[in-house]
């Protein structure tokens, strides 16, 4: 076997197999979206497969550390093309990557990695495709890069021959591939790129960039760079996207920069640049988006005359509402061919980048606020008074944030200030000097919607109000950056209480929960409470897809509240697909969703059924069984098998038997097991759920 694709498979928590070390003659690996766990496991298996020449094992291993020990280049010392993206890895890029000295395409965006860009990737000789977009990456740009050996000498591009692998690849679906979300590219077809972008890189842009004369697409937006545009970017020739924006840069734009005649996207917004915008070559055609958030600027382009006084010009986003559009770009390549860029994920180039807008809930209704009006004040620690958030409604008045308030509070989201972690993305804990505290999601950045849709449906779910709810408080759109606001729950979440919290401790200055079964019975109650307001109150509906302990929540009077409803159309509006980052939680996924490419309703009830089974026995989804077993067990598996042997009892908590609550935790069992019946249709409506559980006392008293 030359070739393996095994993905879509949503495993819940399986390990890949050592067997796979035996297939000596494998060439192209892909375990894409398939919730695996242990990766040094998997590199550790991968060390039969001698002649592997791509990997691609994005999605999976959420969370976990990315292995810095030398043998895992050992093991897979022949990758070509090594793609481990979206997966929230942590530590810092290892240096055993070294050693895979034919390695071309590199992408590791969309995870958690810190620490600077190594100098060392400068000295990989094959290496061409390079994305480390969306991490915590900080420090300069290494110099070493400005010597990339494909990207300096046209010689060496000209004489390297990656050769082509057995099969084409397969691209991670999204809204820029076919109806099959499939695109097909052979290695020759992806660009040179240097992608950066979403991270705390500082520094400049070292003028020796200009050397990188077969580069094709450099992105180094939405970080903190600052100094001028250096013009030897007028030497990158072959240069099709320029993406700087979100960034410090000041002065003046090049004039020579409009004798790049191949580049099809060109970005400075948010900047600090001054001056007049160049004329002539393809300056003429790039829209006046590229230029905003520039109050210094001038020029043809964004109808501001360079004779003219243009520094208390108001160019900010709240005075462009209804302005900005999707743009959809077509790269154009020699001989007037047009192909659209999907590559293996290696270049995620969005030219939808807007402003941070700000919003404050008005009667229910979303409306704009005040806005800043350069990144470089943001960075800067601009005293100015211009609204970011609304952070709570007291007594029908919107109170109001700032940006840097937004950035102090959350130490300008550092990775100490995280307090949770899934498939959307991060959430920083953010303090204000008044003492409120508050929850920040930033969703991941390859999930983004574009401005106008993503405001619509941040304004349709701020109305969605209800006691057992968390509400939406706020939103910023900047560049790629989604950000929500909610309201920071004191008592954790209903996960932390059944399996990581000791009885009793209060955790953040929280009073203490005491889970008996009366507590745990209330929870549950509340929860589907919020689940029916979601399912039959909310019109059009919303399909959860990921209901689970850890997004049930518990306020300071412990009670319940549903999380991250709705995140699923901020992300993906007007589909039902169960995608590559919406696929829910292993262990609670319902066995349908495995079949058919539909989340429902039905599915939800499901879910919540495994949280009733949490609340009755409290055990984890998901177990791990201890030695000689080793195994994975599911809970509804276990459950299931208890039951069919009349072990009913047995699977109950035993820190809640012999307390005369038995009869309703029985009563409450049946319940959970018919929402998980295997069969959707046999499952109970929400509603039903919400009836069984606010009458299971009368049942318990009389009727058991």
């Amino acid at each position: 076997m030359k070739a393996m694709r095994f993905s879509h498979n949503h495993m819940s928590g399986g390990q890949v197999a050592p067997e796979i070390g035996n297939l000596k003659e494998l060439q192209f690996l892909s375990l894409t979206l398939d919730s695996f766990v242990n990766i040094s496991g998997m590199f550790w298996n991968l060390k039969g497969c001698t002649n592997l020449t791509a990997l691609l094992v994005s999605y999976n291993f959420h969370g976990e550390a990315l292995p810095d020990a030398g043998w895992v280049g050992d093991h897979i010392k022949n990758v070509r093309v090594f793609v481990m993206e979206n997966s929230a890895l942590t530590g810092t890029i290892p240096a055993w990557l070294s050693k895979l000295q034919d390695l071309s395409i590199l992408n590791l965006s969309g995870n958690r990695l810190t620490g600077p860009i190594p100098s060392w990737l400068g000295g990989m000789s094959k290496l061409y495709c390079m994305d480390l977009s969306g991490n915590l990456l900080s420090g300069e740009i290494p110099p070493s890069l400005m010597e990339m050996r494909l990207l300096t000498s046209e010689q060496a591009m000209a004489e390297f021959n990656p050769g082509h692998l057995p099969l084409v690849f397969t691209v991670k679906p999204d809204n820029r591939t076919d109806q099959q979300g499939r695109g097909y590219y052979q290695m020759l077809g992806i660009p040179t790129t240097l992608n950066f972008s979403d991270n705390a890189i500082t520094g400049t842009i070292p003028p020796e960039v200009g050397k990188l004369k077969m580069l094709q697409v450099l992105d180094v937006s939405c970080n903190n760079i600052s100094g001028g545009i250096p013009t030897e970017l007028s030497n990158l020739t072959r240069l099709q996207i320029l993406d700087l924006n979100g960034n410090r840069l000041s002065g003046t734009i090049p004039p020579v920069l409009n004798e790049l005649h191949f580049l099809a996207v060109f970005n400075v917004a948010y900047n600090n640049l001054e001056g007049p915008i160049p004329t002539g070559g393809q300056f003429d055609a790039f829209p006046p988006r590229s230029f905003k958030g520039n109050p210094k600027l001038c020029g043809q382009v964004i109808s501001v005359p360079c004779g003219n006084k243009v520094e208390g010009r108001d160019d900010t986003p709240s005075k462009l509402v209804g302005k900005k559009v999707l743009i959809a770009i077509v790269l154009g390549v020699s001989l007037g061919l047009v192909a659209l860029i999907v590559f293996l994920g290696c270049v995620v180039i969005t030219v939808r980048k807007v402003m941070c807008n700000g919003a404050v809930l008005d009667g229910g209704k979303l409306v704009e606020a005040p806005q800043f009006d350069s990144t470089s004040e943001l960075y800067n620690g601009s005293s100015k008074d211009t609204t970011f958030f609304m952070s709570e409604v007291a007594d029908g008045v919107a109170k109001t944030v700032t940006f840097v308030d937004v950035l102090n509070a959350t130490n300008n989201f550092s990775p100490s200030n995280i307090i949770g972690s899934g498939g959307y993305g991060l959430v920083f804990l953010a303090e204000l000097q008044d003492g409120t505290r508050l929850a920040v999601k930033k969703l991941n950045g390859d999930m983004c919607l574009v401005e106008r849709e993503f405001q619509a449906e941040v304004e349709a779910l701020s109305t969605t109000r209800h006691e057992n709810l968390v509400p939406l408080l706020g939103f910023c759109i900047r560049g790629r950056l989604r950000l929500l606001i909610y309201p920071y729950m004191a008592n954790g979440s209903l996960h932390d209480w059944l399996h990581e919290r000791r009885a009793g401790d209060a955790g953040s200055g929280a009073a203490p929960l005491l889970l008996d079964w009366r507590a745990r019975l209330n929870i549950a109650r509340g929860a589907s409470r919020g689940g029916l307001c979601i399912h039959e109150q909310c019109k059009p509906q919303i399909v959860h897809r990921d209901i689970k302990s850890s997004n049930i929540l518990l306020d300071e009077a412990g009670e319940a509240r549903v999380a991250d409803f709705g995140l699923a159309r901020l992300i993906l509006p007007d589909r039902t697909h169960v995608t590559t980052e919406l696929v829910g939680t292993p262990g609670y996924i319902p066995p349908e969703y495995g079949q058919a490419w539909a989340a429902t309703l039905r599915g939800d009830v499901y879910s919540f059924g495994v949280v009733l089974l949490e609340l009755l026995t409290g055990r984890r989804p998901v177990e791990t069984l201890p030695p000689p077993q080793g195994q994975q067990r599911e809970l509804v598996h276990w459950v299931l098998q208890m039951r069919s042997q009349g072990r009913h009892a047995d699977v109950l908590d035993p820190r809640l038997r012999d307390k005369g609550d038995e009869a309703q935790m029985l009563n409450v069992l049946d319940l959970a097991c018919l929402c998980v019946d295997s069969t959707p249709l046999s499952r109970p409506a929400i509603q039903d759920v919400v009836s069984w559980l606010d009458n299971v006392d009368a049942i318990g008293r009389s009727d058991l």
